[in-house]
Parts: C-alpha cells; structure tokens; sequence
C-alpha cells in the first residue's frame, strides 16, 4: 500500500512538473510582445473551465475508418477527464459536460435527432449559465480522403481572449504531440452550434484523426491521451479575458 501510495505521488510530481516544463517552453505573446499567463491566478474573478467531452451515448460521433470500433465519443471522454484531473492537481476549478458515457438530452426527446438536438441545447445552457466561464471542447478529427493526415489542431470562438488562448494550447501541442508536422489555430465555422451560440470564450481541440492508422493506435493509449491532456493543461496556463 505505501509503495501504491509512494508511486501515485511520484507521478502527481511528474505531472506537475512536466505541465510547468511545458509552459516554459510556450511562446504566448499578447498586445506588444509581453508574455501573458492564460488562466492568471490573480485574475479577479477567476475563470470556471467547463471541460466538454464531444458526443457519448448514442451520438459516438466519428467513427474511425481504420477500426469501427473505435468511438470518437469514448476517446473525447478518457481525455476530457485526463485534463480534469491535472486542472484540480493545479488548482483550477473545472464543470463537466458529461462524465459516463451518455447523451445530456433531456427527458422525453425521442430519436436520435432530437435527442443530439437537446443534448447540444443543453451543452450550451450549461456553459452560459455558469458565471465567468471559458469552454474547453475535446473532439477527434477525421479525413478519409486523405489518410496520411493527422496531429492535434485548435479552433476559436469568437469570445475575448479565445484566439490567445487557442493559440497558446497549440503551441503546447506542437512542442509535444506535433513535433515535425506543427499546426495553426484556425477560427471554428459557424455551423458549430455549440460554439456558435454559447456567450463564453470557447476553443475547440481536435486531438488528433481517426482516419490515420496510426494516430487512431495512438489515441486509444493511455500514456498518449495524458500527453495530449499533459499539453492541453499547459496551454490553459494563459487565458486572459
């Protein structure tokens, strides 16, 4: 037991240091060139992250390509998590989507469409109903015309400071999961309804392509979503709104 207990927080200093290693090696630069934090913690009030785990239950959003059995919604989920627990190692007060494998529509949607339907409703009523909060969404990308595509990449709302941020998150993915094949933040389409109608500044992380035989490996293993989680902690070290 006290071996179980040793080893736990060795890997908790691990983690810890391995986010800070990251940050120092992120390059945010806001207004003028000055170096900012993202989640300041002398910000007043202090930013809520609302952490969205994309799809679950019957909506399991992509399905890889490569291997059907694999679900886009169950990976959003062991990320989603992943990031949950290294923002409460470092202090940060996060809100889940969702953690269960499960659709949030509510009671008496029937059918596929109008449960998906309620369940984004939902999404967004809690994101805007929670004060002073910034949404982090996980997904998983997908390409099959293209195979040999893949790397994690970060798109923004519109809300203030969102861009910096997405900007900040991507470089920590590029630094650490994109090495040799890095890239840019791109602004999310308007035909994301949840992001589209949220009042929060939002970024969304599409962790990786489960059109890509081996990214698709990867994303199924543990120690590569706390990579990804690892990197996508980091760069919410740095949102100013």
């Amino acid at each position: 037991m006290f071996l179980v207990i040793r080893m736990r927080r060795v890997l908790c200093t691990g983690l810890v240091c391995t986010i800070a290693a990251l940050c120092g090696l992120l390059v945010f630069r806001g207004q003028g060139g000055a170096f900012l934090p993202v989640f300041s913690p002398d910000r007043e009030p202090p930013v809520v992250l609302v952490i969205d785990a994309g799809h679950g239950g019957e909506d399991g959003g992509a399905v890889s390509t490569v291997d059907p059995a694999v679900s886009e919604g169950d990976l959003n989920l062991a990320i989603a998590l992943k990031v949950e627990d290294l923002m409460a190692l470092l202090g940060q007060e996060t809100v889940m989507t969702r953690r269960e494998d499960v659709s949030i529509h509510s009671e008496g949607a029937s059918g596929i469409r109008e449960k998906k339907a309620s369940d984004l409703r939902n999404r967004v009523a809690l994101v805007n109903n929670t004060p002073d909060a910034v949404l982090l969404s996980i997904h998983q990308n997908s390409l099959p015309s293209s195979p040999v595509t893949h790397g994690a990449q970060v798109f923004w709302n519109g809300g203030e400071g969102a861009q910096d941020w997405a900007q900040s998150v991507q470089d920590a993915l590029n630094v650490s999961i994109n090495i040799g094949n890095e890239k840019k933040t791109k602004p999310i389409p308007n035909s994301i309804y949840l992001m589209k109608n949220i009042t929060a500044p939002g970024i969304l992380v599409e962790c990786g392509f489960l059109s890509n035989r081996e990214e698709t490996a990867l994303l199924q293993q543990l120690d590569y979503q706390l990579r990804l989680a690892t990197a996508i902690t980091a760069g919410c070290g740095a949102f100013e709104g």
